[in-house]
């Protein structure tokens, strides 16, 4: 007896953009979030309490073997919280009002879709860059105590700690980069189409290198938003965070060709 066997999804298609299109996107995004405030607002205040958390923790309380759990949560919880800005988006771009309703059970339909194995890729690299950080510490200042930068500041004017500091930004740019490459386009596509995460992660880096130096700025433009967003005790999170996630989604309709 035969039996019919279902042709792979094809690829998505990937498209060219140029440098205006990120102030579009940028627009957009911030557009959304004032369309929809409070989801913004509700999905950055989850990154500002869990920043503040390890703040608190490791400066003040001096707690820091309480950070794992707050750390590590970070990541796993980091793509869901980023489909509730694209569900809110994706509802805006339909002419409809978002509810909670629709976007937490957006959120909680992704527990058995592709979305978890998004998360755990970025767990895995969150686990690599906290190794490779303790690593290139070792390197330069040999069997010295891991010292926190919040009560010896001075080991950071050292000649170690110059080229500490050198070592440890360029091999975390990479690695942030690298993330950065196969998530931008893989979450906003694993909730919008029915494709599993291995194609997205390749889809996305294949945009990115497609559009590398649009991407890179697009990259550069994210991380001085954010650290401008930490500076007043990581409160910019609140509404940084949700409008670079409403931009994401916008960039992600650029990216590709429709379904």
């Amino acid at each position: 007896m035969d039996t019919e066997v279902t042709p792979p999804a094809p690829m998505p298609v990937i498209k060219t953009i140029q440098l205006g299109d990120l102030s579009r996107v940028l627009g957009s995004g911030f557009k959304d979030f004032l369309s929809a405030p409070m989801f913004g607002l509700f999905f950055g205040m989850v990154f500002f309490l869990g920043g503040l958390a390890i703040y608190l923790q490791l400066a003040v309380w001096g707690e820091s073997w309480r950070i794992l759990p707050v750390a590590v949560g970070f990541p796993l919880l980091a793509p869901f919280v980023a489909v509730g800005l694209y569900e809110v988006s994706r509802e805006l771009e339909k002419g409809q009002k978002p509810d909670w309703a629709t976007v937490l059970s957006s959120i909680n339909l992704q527990k058995s879709r592709e979305i978890p194995w998004i998360a755990f890729v970025v767990l895995f690299f969150f686990g690599v860059w906290t190794w490779l950080a303790h690593l290139i510490f070792a390197l330069f200042f040999g069997l010295s105590r891991m010292t926190n930068v919040m009560s010896g500041f001075d080991i950071l004017f050292t000649s170690e700690g110059v080229m500490f500091l050198v070592v440890g930004s360029a091999v975390g740019a990479v690695l942030a980069f690298i993330l950065f490459s196969i998530t931008v386009v893989a979450v906003p596509l694993l909730l919008d189409r029915e494709v599993d995460f291995v194609t997205a992660m390749i889809t996305s880096v294949g945009f990115v290198l497609e559009n590398l130096f649009v991407m890179l700025v697009w990259g550069a433009i994210v991380a001085a938003l954010m650290v401008l967003a930490m500076l007043p005790f990581f409160a910019g999170l609140v509404v940084v965070l949700p409008v670079l996630g409403h931009a994401t989604w916008h960039l992600y309709r650029r990216a590709l060709e429709a379904e």
